[in-house]
């Protein structure tokens, strides 16, 4: 069996090494290769994704845009540059709905089975976001495509399976709950000294996370706020810490790799998101054994439940303020939804688990193109 993973748009190997993210996100695939014969990476990197070779195994062919086309142009022209490699390839997979294009287009080529990920749902994310009418047409009518060419439909979160059951009828036999993975070896309690009074929050620096309601929450409450990440606000959000008095640093990106031994220096982690899919940071931070506190919204319900492995608040800075004030003062419940938060991502979240479902999907398709052919 041969797999096609399409890069979501525009992201290469060299763009996730950067990003810190690229031992995390290779390392599914890397699995799937063990028990597989190849798998395929088409990227939309240069040629500088080729060193990274020996990094993803010799069992993962790396495909770049070696052509430096651009980015809107390759998703078209990808399935006939590399013609030779699909018509050989049994299974076609996107690793984001923004990946699509080329893949359904080599699905009408090649006459394969595709499977397509929604890590999130891209028209529920624009609703959300407010994004204009015109963008959110180009969206839809682009999903009603993907969604019927696919032949196997993969939802991380319950709340955006069901968003797309009702905007595009999806028939329930090609859909699957695969939430997001956390390598349970490398994200777990550490015997590391905490910082007395501590925050973290790990994601981008964005409108949708809800960041200023989190600092206006923290006036006057003496904890320590480490924010891990990028985005567009983060001198507004600085300005701001100031202006309320609140002790906030702001790292910057950091390797995943890195973030266990960070996360494990904190007593609290907190995600003060207004709408989320299957937030990976949270998971990481459960896998960790860490307190978490987060907002009452879809797709965090689907992982926490209040006061067992974590707290559940409301979006405003008045309940964020409460539920920081309980958590920061009650050692026994931080130790107590730690461990229940560690435990619940063990028995559904964990690499090993979430793999074994992926392999269990390839394996039915692979049955179907047999019993076809």
């Amino acid at each position: 069996m041969k797999l096609a993973l399409f890069f979501t748009y525009a992201v290469s190997l060299e763009q996730w090494e950067k990003m810190g993210i690229l031992s995390r996100e290779i390392k599914i695939y890397q699995m799937l290769a063990e028990k597989i014969d190849q798998v395929y990476f088409f990227t939309y990197g240069s040629k500088n994704d080729l060193p990274f070779e020996s990094r993803v195994g010799e069992k993962i062919t790396i495909l770049p845009n070696k052509w430096k086309i651009p980015h809107f142009l390759y998703g078209f022209l990808m399935p006939f540059f590399y013609r030779q490699h699909l018509k050989n390839i049994d299974i076609f997979r996107t690793h984001q709905m923004a990946g699509t294009v080329p893949a359904v287009i080599a699905k009408l080529l090649f006459k394969k089975k595709l499977i397509v990920r929604c890590g999130y749902e891209w028209l529920n994310f624009l609703e959300k976001q407010k994004k204009p009418l015109w963008k959110k047409t180009l969206v839809f009518a682009w999903e009603k495509i993907a969604y019927q060419a696919a032949d196997i439909v993969i939802f991380t979160s319950q709340k955006d399976k069901l968003f797309a059951q009702e905007k595009f009828h999806i028939p329930e036999r090609k859909i699957r709950l695969i939430g997001n993975y956390i390598d349970t070896e490398i994200f777990q309690p550490l015997n590391v000294p905490k910082i007395k009074n501590s925050i973290i929050y790990v994601g981008r620096l964005s409108k949708e996370k809800n960041l200023f309601s989190l600092l206006e929450a923290m006036e006057g409450l003496g904890l320590r706020l480490t924010m891990v990440g990028q985005g567009p606000l983060q001198k507004p959000l600085e300005i701001f810490a100031r202006e309320k008095k609140v002790w906030a640093e702001f790292k910057g990106l950091m390797p995943n790799e890195r973030l266990p031994q960070k996360l494990n220096q904190y007593e609290i982690f907190i995600l003060p998101s207004l709408h989320e899919g299957c937030p990976k940071a949270l998971l990481e931070a459960m896998a960790c054994g860490l307190a978490c506190v987060a907002c009452d919204v879809p797709g965090v319900q689907e992982v926490i439940t209040h006061l067992e492995n974590g707290y559940l608040c409301d979006t405003d800075s008045f309940s964020l303020r409460q539920a920081l004030q309980v958590v920061s003062q009650n050692k026994e419940l931080r130790e107590k939804m730690g461990k229940n938060a560690r435990e619940t991502i063990l028995r559904y979240f964990s690499l090993g688990n979430i793999m074994q479902k992926e392999y269990d999907i390839l394996e039915d398709v692979n049955k179907n193109i047999a019993s076809c052919s």
